[in-house]
């Protein structure tokens, strides 16, 4: 599940965007303390950034252009200023879209499923709760720690991960799997399933990966 991180100081507008975003199927934390806004930007471990200009201790496209300097997280900034030239700053400073209030909640959800898209294709680095998952590598990175998946391993676990919070049933595994030029049967599937699982409980998450009888997996 996607996680987003909802800076914004109108606390009636934040309870109302927290809702949407929750309704849409995203993990959602809203800033409440306006002091040190930066690092809580990079320790959030967000997906994705809706970023405000007008705020109480900072100035939004400052503190976008100080959070380039240290992470390519997408931001969307989110905001009632409607000039163009706070537009052009923000896409200068490294947005990656501008929005202005009032929005319209459709438009908004869709948006911010364009660019999350568009930003999992370009990064080799997807997050899993407190995991880095590398695709290139094929690992999983947990505090400087790294677990290396096989080949089928990686397959399995990027197609749960794609599809997390639905179930992937048993004969979409082995079709991925089958398009990997290597034989797998019904029990060489089990046992990858089972490794994969030995693999995310030594980073802490035993239960990440759910059997739903006669359905597949959910990675929750």
């Amino acid at each position: 599940m996607n996680k987003i991180l909802v800076i914004e100081d109108d606390k009636v507008l934040c309870t109302e965007l927290a809702i949407l975003l929750k309704n849409s199927g995203y993990e959602v934390i809203c800033v409440t303390k306006f002091q040190d806004i930066l690092q809580q930007m990079l320790q959030a471990n967000a997906n994705l950034i809706l970023l405000d200009i007008n705020l109480p201790e900072v100035n939004g496209e400052i503190l976008l252009q100080d959070f380039r300097k240290s992470s390519d997280i997408p931001v969307i900034m989110l905001t009632s200023r409607t000039s163009e030239l706070d537009e052009v700053l923000s896409m200068s400073y490294g947005a990656d879209d501008y929005i202005t209030k009032p929005y319209h909640p459709t438009v908004l959800v869709l948006r911010i499923s364009a660019v999350l898209k568009r930003y999992a294709k370009l990064s080799p680095v997807q997050n899993y709760h407190d995991i880095q998952v590398s695709t290139v590598k094929g690992s999983l990175i947990k505090n400087n720690a790294e677990q290396v998946l096989t080949k089928n391993e990686m397959i399995i676990f990027q197609l749960l991960l794609d599809a997390q919070g639905r179930i992937v049933t048993r004969n979409e595994l082995m079709t991925a799997l089958w398009d990997n030029d290597e034989f797998i049967n019904d029990n060489a599937l089990s046992v990858n399933i089972s490794r994969l699982r030995a693999k995310l409980a030594e980073f802490g998450l035993p239960d990440a990966i759910e059997t739903r009888k006669k359905q597949g997996y959910i990675l929750t």
